[in-house]
């Protein structure tokens, strides 16, 4: 029960974000009473909490494969941008929901604790290029969450396309721009080097 619930909550969350869900609508999806939505969980914010954690976690694992996969640092970058980009715009709604969505402070919680945990990804990435040559010295840390902002907030408002309305800016240009930007923020070498 708790599975449906939670399968549930993340389609109605996929569909309309956070503040759309309530919990009659989650039972009613869930196709239970009301009540056994609170045997399973104490609050709302509980259920969200565990609904964020589960779908980032998937997110987290993708990031995870394209940054430490093979190759070389700077393909890995940009392949793991591209790839995490690209499920963000397809599944807009969610990823919002995700990265920006105003929400409880347990959320906030759970967003801030993975923001780091893709930082750390980052970061083994950036030192892979500084180890071999690819990227100048940097402060990895400072790096790694650099990256993360800036992917972040480059597809936020993309992501707030209305339904039907055409994006501001097509989504390849929009990747590439990232990528691009967050490559030279790694890559380039300091004037004074």
């Amino acid at each position: 029960m708790r599975q449906r619930i939670l399968d549930a909550s993340l389609l109605l969350v996929s569909e309309g974000g956070f503040g759309a869900v309530t919990v009659n609508a989650v039972a009613r999806e869930a196709g239970i009473a009301t009540g056994a939505v609170y045997k399973h969980f104490d609050s709302k914010a509980q259920l969200f909490a565990e609904v964020f954690r589960r779908a980032t976690e998937k997110e987290l694992e993708v990031v995870r494969e394209n940054a430490l996969g093979e190759g070389a640092p700077a393909t890995r970058l940009l392949t793991t941008i591209e790839a995490f980009a690209a499920r963000a715009i397809r599944g807009r709604r969610l990823a919002y929901a995700l990265i920006a969505e105003p929400v409880d402070a347990l959320v906030d919680e759970e967003r801030l604790r993975y923001r780091h945990a893709y930082a750390e990804i980052f970061q083994k990435l950036v030192e892979d290029g500084i180890r071999c040559g690819d990227f100048p010295a940097q402060e990895a840390s400072v790096s790694a969450a650099a990256l993360v902002g800036v992917i972040s907030e480059a597809l936020v408002g993309p992501l707030t396309w209305a339904a039907g309305a055409e994006p501001a800016i097509e989504k390849t240009i929009l990747i590439r721009a990232i990528q691009a930007f967050c490559l030279r923020a790694v890559a380039v070498r300091d004037v004074a080097d």
